[in-house]
């Protein structure tokens, strides 16, 4: 059985990553808001008269144009970078979790009857995530993540020796800079062995509990006995 759990640890980086931090983040928004822009003008040009459009709100596309999904906006993504360099600068499976978040806020528009996804104004873009490690990147209370290299956190809490790290998100908050580490482990969980016999209980009003054996267990009076405690015979209560 796989195990997971996610720790938070806060980060402790210095001037230059938390530089680097915010440029994700910015560039990260830029391409959440571009993905989210073509699909919903793909979407507009469906919603439009068969013989106009409008110019304000509506693009015309070519009715054999494909819907955009995420194989084909991260394809698009990666011809992006020889215009834009600056896509360059971050890590490609970041770029590409945000085009699966893209993915995710219109699956739960279909199938969760969701809204149809924002756009994100600037600030509004909190995190960036790493998918995926080929080593554990967690030493002491430091993390090295890809691109950006090592960064120091206040380690809380131990972390399992035999835990897997499966994926780093880094969090920005009023408070700081902290990181969300899932891991995951196998686990052995015991199978209980049925002992003793079985016995049936029923519940019922005359008797709170029957058992199967013979059993029976008067239905409790707790009010009763209470008012009987509070009030004995011979008192007047008003």
């Amino acid at each position: 059985m796989t195990f997971t759990l996610t720790y938070e640890f806060k980060l402790k980086p210095t001037a230059n990553q938390k530089e680097v931090f915010e440029e994700w983040l910015e560039t990260n928004r830029q391409v959440y808001n571009y993905a989210l822009g073509e699909r919903k003008d793909w979407f507009k040009s469906r919603g439009c008269d068969v013989n106009s459009c409008s110019l304000r709100g509506q693009y015309i596309i070519p009715a054999d144009a494909p819907r955009p999904t995420y194989n084909s906006q991260a394809k698009a993504l990666t011809e992006a970078k020889k215009q834009y360099p600056h896509l360059k600068r971050v890590q490609s499976q970041v770029l590409q979790q945000t085009l699966k978040r893209v993915e995710t806020a219109f699956t739960s528009m279909w199938e969760r009857n969701f809204g149809f996804p924002r756009f994100k104004k600037r600030g509004r873009m909190r995190s960036f995530v790493f998918p995926q490690f080929k080593n554990n990147p967690v030493v002491g209370n430091k993390i090295k993540l890809p691109v950006i290299g090592v960064v120091g956190f206040r380690k809380s809490r131990p972390i399992p020796e035999d835990a897997k790290v499966k994926q780093v998100r880094i969090v920005k908050r009023v408070s700081g800079w902290y990181t969300m580490i899932t891991l995951q482990w196998d686990v052995n969980v015991p199978q209980a062995i049925p002992h003793g016999k079985a016995i049936g209980v029923d519940v019922g009003l005359s008797a709170m509990i029957a058992t199967s054996d013979g059993l029976l267990v008067k239905r409790p009076r707790f009010f009763v006995d209470a008012v009987r405690e509070a009030c004995p015979l011979g008192t007047y209560v008003s």
